[in-house]
């Protein structure tokens, strides 16, 4: 059973906001509900989301319109639930963004396992996206060496990095440009086993900010996602160039 894993359902109809919600918590998955662009917004603005299930027709904004927006700023799974099972309504939800797309009626089995197919990839991408170098360069010529734990910024000081904080860093410049969500960091970098909580993994971010980003003029390195997670956004070479 899947845990820690928290679907947004974006969809007007009540009943099949049940269907859903109960399809979803009998896989162990939590679930919010939101019946338009503006609700889900609010959801994703205050919380993780792993996974999002749209509808298509939706008052106000439909749901194209939203699936567009939100990958312009995350790469969440997005699965399109849609009444318009015609092959040019699926080519357009996939371009627009999505990652898959099921026509009304669905078989709940069938959405079952896209779902559990989806975050399995969504998760995989993570761990095989790796830049494996044994030295890292980012941003404006900082340095990371992997075997020796050391960070040394652009005047080739070492900069003093915990334990946690290293490891925190290491992960993100092997995965630059993905937005990984708290609990990815937590499993990447301390394992689920560890205690480490999201509030945590904040004050980490916290600390590698104040390092990185202090010196007047410094360009951001770590972004914050608006849909629950963090991102590197700094470029990241194997090799300093000539």
């Amino acid at each position: 059973m899947q845990t820690n894993t928290h679907i947004l359902v974006v969809e007007d109809d009540i009943e099949i906001q049940s269907l859903l919600a109960a399809l979803l918590k009998r896989n162990g998955w939590s679930v919010s509900l939101a019946s338009n662009g503006h609700e889900a917004d609010a959801i994703l603005a205050r919380s993780r989301i792993d996974m999002v299930l749209l509808d298509v027709m939706l008052p106000g904004e439909d749901g194209l319109a939203i699936c567009a927006r939100l990958r312009s700023v995350s790469t969440i799974p997005i699965l399109i639930l849609s009444a318009k099972g015609e092959d040019i309504d699926r080519v357009v939800g996939l371009e627009l963004g999505a990652d898959d797309y099921m026509a009304k009626p669905f078989n709940p089995r069938e959405l079952e396992a896209r779902i559990k197919a989806m975050l399995r990839r969504s998760r995989m991408a993570v761990k095989d996206s790796r830049v494996q170098a044994a030295v890292l360069y980012f941003g404006d010529n900082w340095k990371l060496d992997i075997r020796k734990r050391e960070l040394r910024d652009q005047k080739d000081v070492q900069i003093h990095l915990t334990p946690a904080e290293f490891d925190l860093l290491r992960t993100f410049c092997e995965r630059p440009g993905l937005t990984l969500t708290r609990e990815q960091l937590i499993e990447l970098t301390q394992g689920r086993s560890s205690g480490a909580t999201e509030r945590s993994i904040d004050i980490l971010i916290s600390r590698l900010r104040r390092k990185l980003e202090s010196r007047e003029n410094a360009p951001k390195l770590i972004h914050t996602v608006r849909s629950g997670g963090y991102e590197f956004i700094a470029p990241v070479s194997e090799q300093r160039e000539l």
